[in-house]
């Protein structure tokens, strides 16, 4: 079975190398740039790509968990999926996104890529009752004989649904979290994991590795990398992500 590995690119952004796959999570690859849209908050991305749109190995699959924030898809990241690489997400999404390389997923549906199976699982953007502000929004779990078992939390922010998920899966491998409970006026509450609810997400599903992501790079995000990294102190479990190299999680 061919290495898992993982190359952070900034804010939700990594390559993931999974079962002969190289998949990117919620595409951000423009510069540093202000995203003020009407219906929405002001977002300001403070740090670009540390890889390039252009500089990508040959994508096979997008996990993107929802396409209305411009922290999870920018315009950059609208450039690859226009280039017809094949791409998960909501049906929202799927509907408003034009061209047919996206494929909206229920939860618990799923889809096949050569010998991985991808299944939607569920996902809340924010508090209970914030829905109607914030859209729909997935997670995905990766599945592949021989290799091990990944939980992509997207922008999730609920504790209950990773314990619904465990249940449906049993025990995981790897979970790549999207923490920096991000925040916006409007909600009052965590749009992401906080660095202690990440801490608690690993513990429940039983994980090795963790791979922190919605951490940096985005005026929002409330909680840095360095405080994820202190939820996890003496634990063995986050890995180190340098931006930009890439790390070998599974030989």
């Amino acid at each position: 079975m061919p290495e898992t590995a993982i190359t952070y690119v900034g804010g939700p952004t990594a390559i993931l190398e999974y079962a002969g796959l190289t998949i990117v999570t919620d595409p951000t690859f423009d510069p540093p740039m202000t995203y003020t849209e009407p219906g929405s908050s002001t977002l300001v991305k403070t740090h670009g790509p540390a890889v390039p749109r252009l500089d990508l190995p040959p994508v096979d699959l997008v996990l993107l968990s929802h396409h209305a924030h411009r922290d999870n898809l920018d315009y950059e990241g609208l450039e690859l999926i226009a280039s017809g690489v094949p791409t998960l997400s909501t049906m929202q999404a799927a509907n408003d996104l034009f061209g047919g390389s996206v494929v909206g997923l229920d939860s618990w549906e799923q889809y096949t890529v050569g010998d991985v199976t991808i299944t939607a699982v569920p996902a809340l953007h924010g508090p209970v009752g914030s829905e109607p502000l914030v859209g729909p929004v997935t997670g995905f779990v990766l599945q592949a004989p021989g290799a091990p078992l990944v939980y992509v939390s997207g922008d999730n922010a609920s504790l209950p649904l990773v314990k619904q998920i465990l249940e449906h899966f049993g025990g995981f491998d790897i979970a790549l979290l999207f923490a920096g409970a991000a925040r916006v006026p409007a909600i009052d509450g965590p749009l992401t994991l906080t660095s202690t609810d990440a801490f608690e997400a690993a513990r429940i599903l039983g994980v090795t590795y963790v791979v922190g992501l919605h951490t940096e790079h985005w005026q929002h995000f409330s909680e840095t990398r360095a405080q994820l990294e202190a939820a996890f102190a003496d634990t063995g479990l986050l890995v180190s992500t340098p931006a930009g190299e890439r790390v070998v999680l599974v030989e």
